[in-house]
C-alpha cells in the first residue's frame, strides 16, 4: 500500500501547485478581458466580478504585483505584464477549450462555462491538447 501512496505523491504535489495559482490565474485572466473590452481596470470592477471585498482585491492585486504579473498595484491603473497577459491568454484558453468540450457532451452552456472555471486550472497540456484532438475529430 506505502508504495502506490509513494508513486501518487508528484500528483497531489502538481495540484497544490495549480490551487496556490487559481486564483492568480483567475485575476489575470479577468483582468485582460477587462483590459481586451478597452475599460479601465478599476478594484470595485473586480469585487464585481469575483464578489469580495475590496481588501481582498488590494491584498490580491499585492500578490500579482509581488509575483510579476501586474504593474505597480498602487496606481490608479493595473495592467498586466507580458507574464501576466502570458498566463491570461492561456487560463483563457483553456476555459474556452473546456467549455467548448463539455458543450459538446451536452452540458448546458451556463452549466459548462461553470464547470469550465473550475477544471481549467488542473488539466495538462497533455489532456487539453488531446481534448482539442478530440474536438477537431468532431468538426
Amino acid at each position: 500500500m506505502e508504495s502506490t501512496s509513494h508513486n501518487r505523491a508528484p500528483i497531489h504535489e502538481r495540484v497544490r501547485r495549480q490551487h496556490a495559482s487559481e486564483v492568480s490565474q483567475d485575476y489575470v485572466e479577468a483582468i485582460h478581458e477587462i483590459e481586451s473590452a478597452g475599460v479601465a481596470i478599476k478594484v470595485t470592477s473586480l469585487q464585481h466580478i469575483f464578489g469580495v471585498s475590496h481588501v481582498t482585491v488590494i491584498r490580491q492585486l499585492k500578490r500579482l504585483q509581488e509575483q510579476g504579473l501586474i504593474t505597480e498595484a498602487r496606481s490608479k491603473k493595473i495592467c498586466l505584464t507580458k507574464e501576466g497577459k502570458e498566463m491570461a491568454i492561456k487560463a483563457a484558453a483553456k476555459h474556452a477549450l473546456l467549455k467548448n468540450f463539455f458543450m459538446e457532451l451536452g452540458v448546458t452552456e451556463a452549466q459548462a462555462d461553470a464547470d469550465a472555471e473550475g477544471a481549467e486550472h488542473h488539466l495538462s497540456e497533455e489532456t487539453c491538447h488531446s481534448i482539442q484532438t478530440f474536438l477537431d475529430t468532431r468538426k
